[in-house]
């Protein structure tokens, strides 16, 4: 209970300044001996008050997005409709044997988003304005899949939206982190709902509280201190769970 509270804690900020937190939560949910999407449905219905607090946190740089955030927001929510209901709806061995990919995949995109973060800066300035037309088509898009890829397993969905979304608009790094807050506690919390209204009993409940318990203290202070936690041993620690997360479900 109490590595299920920490991990919750720490996935929290991580989220609201990364957004890879379920690579420590779902490493730890498993080890306490939870089936995979049981591990994976308890870890995102805990994760959503993190993921609230994250956005409350950078609210002041949410100014000036809220035109763009009704845009996307339901594509995103429809997103998230659609990979909770494959989530619910396919076997749980095609869960189980897609995961461990999905794991390397969000494992790979923290390792290179020192790298992505660099391009993005020097795409940045060939993207003026507010979006319209194919940009606009595109960020609609992006939150449509991300939003299908969080709904269905959410380790580095944060990731994908910067990184998807910082080739389309002309924001800043933190501008940036702040849309993906708001967005990602949408669908968490869609894919959330509806995995209580369908199937609450795949849903572990003592484990979610003590995530979700942990996640909203990490969001707060992810969001007002994680800015100044040093990035490559935050990376790293993530880095090295997901790696154990892979091993964990390979040889389970």
């Amino acid at each position: 209970m109490a590595a299920v509270a920490v991990a919750g804690l720490a996935a929290g900020a991580i989220n609201a300044v990364v957004g890879s937190g379920t690579l420590v939560t779902f490493p730890v949910l498993l080890a306490t001996g939870l089936p995979p999407v049981t591990a994976s449905v308890t870890n995102s219905l805990g994760l959503v008050p993190g993921n609230v607090g994250g956005a409350v946190g950078y609210r002041r740089e949410l100014a000036g997005q809220r035109g763009l955030l009704l845009r996307l927001l339901p594509a995103s929510v429809l997103g998230a409709l659609t990979g909770a209901f494959l989530l619910l709806h396919l076997p749980a061995a095609a869960f189980e044997a897609v995961v461990p990919a999905l794991v390397g995949l969000a494992v790979v995109l923290v390792a290179v988003q020192p790298l992505l973060t660099r391009r993005l800066a020097d795409r940045r300035a060939g993207a003026p304005g507010p979006p319209r037309g194919w940009r606009l088509a595109g960020l609609v898009g992006a939150a449509y899949a991300t939003g299908s890829y969080g709904g269905y397993f959410a380790a580095s969905q944060g990731v994908l939206q910067v990184g998807l979304f910082g080739l389309l608009l002309a924001e800043p790094l933190q501008r940036l982190n702040a849309l993906k807050n708001v967005l990602t506690s949408a669908v968490n919390g869609v894919a959330a709902l509806a995995y209580v209204l369908v199937a609450a009993d795949r849903v572990d409940w003592p484990a979610a509280g003590l995530v979700a318990a942990g996640s909203l203290a990490g969001g707060l202070l992810g969001a007002r201190y994680g800015r100044r936690l040093p990035s490559a041993v935050l990376r790293t620690a993530i880095v090295l769970l997901g790696v154990v997360a892979v091993v964990v479900l390979v040889t389970r």
